[in-house]
């Protein structure tokens, strides 16, 4: 197929470019960073360089697209919320899907697939609730956030693409995401639960996050949310506790929430609060988790048991 990407060049982008092109893809980019885009001798993307905000040349690269996979945004978690802050990843998100469905919708040839990124934040915080793909949106910033966010995505329909939207958890690999940042003070002997240490983890290793998009290209009869994340969550709790025994240190010092609140603000409610999410889609669908349980995901992650093949 002819995909273009957009967000290539991030944690998820770019390992999941390397996937596509050795299944025989040609992979297009639009990126603001043309530096960061993968380059290796055994693989070869095509990047075109645009601002995520204006019309432009960039527009060309999607002449002829059979599929766009929507993965552009600012990090969450990067940095305190403010006001500022907050605007930019609801701007990253919103404005630029908008502009590139408007970009799609002036050309003749149209993709017949287009999947865009969202996030389990539509559900809210939760109690031990199972919540599929039909639980109800919550309030909050990050639940209006995917709301709007999807809704640009979704009138992709109104020129008859197919579309999907990826609820997606926490992604698990070492070069990125939440994980690194969670393992240092288990290696430094301090790790332990952030509390209350009973809200849930909805979490996906990476390599079946790009196997959901790989498996969204390819089976026809799916559209609209899919929950992209594995289909045992866990607690905190147990979470640190697998981590833990994993590489071999205590889990121990739990975080409380108030020094999460002081440090970070807003964004601490991302660490104490959780959903219990279920991908019944998926799962409904035919799609195969390769780790569908915590442990052998961080074993395959930090020590390397495993005979799967990894996404990069």
């Amino acid at each position: 197929m002819n995909i273009v990407v957009t967000g290539g060049t991030g944690f998820v982008g770019r390992a999941l470019c390397a996937v596509l092109l050795h299944g025989g893809h040609t992979v297009t980019v639009l990126t603001r960073h043309m530096g960061q885009v993968l380059h290796r001798p055994d693989v070869h993307v095509n990047s075109v360089e645009w601002n995520a905000r204006d019309t432009g040349l960039w527009e060309q690269a999607l002449e002829g697209a059979e599929a766009v996979i929507n993965l552009a945004g600012a990090p969450i978690a990067d940095a305190r919320w403010t006001d500022t802050r907050k605007q930019l990843i609801t701007d990253s998100r919103v404005l630029t899907t908008r502009l590139l469905i408007r970009a799609l919708s002036r050309y003749s040839s149209k993709p017949i697939t287009f999947i865009s990124a969202s996030g389990i934040g539509y559900y809210g915080a939760s109690d031990d609730r199972c919540l599929d793909e039909g639980a109800a949106r919550d309030h909050g910033f990050l639940a209006d956030l995917c709301l709007a966010w999807e809704a640009e995505a979704l009138r992709a329909a109104e020129f008859g693409a197919r579309v999907v939207i990826l609820r997606t958890g926490m992604v698990l690999e070492q070069d990125g995401g939440a994980l690194p940042k969670m393992l240092l003070p288990f290696r430094l002997f301090a790790g332990g639960p952030i509390m209350p240490g009973s809200q849930w983890v909805s979490w996906i290793h990476r390599r079946d996050h790009i196997g959901l998009i790989q498996w969204a290209l390819t089976t026809t009869t799916v559209s609209g949310p899919i929950n992209a994340v594995a289909p045992e969550p866990v607690t905190m709790k147990t979470f640190c506790e697998v981590l833990g025994r994993v590489i071999h240190r205590p889990s121990w010092l739990p975080v409380p929430e108030f020094a999460l609140n002081v440090l970070l603000g807003e964004l601490g409610t991302l660490m104490t609060t959780g959903q219990r999410v279920i991908p019944a889609k998926a799962m409904a669908g035919g799609y195969t988790f390769r780790y569908p349980t915590l442990e052998p995901a961080l074993q395959a992650i930090l020590i390397g048991t495993t005979d799967a093949p990894r996404a990069a």
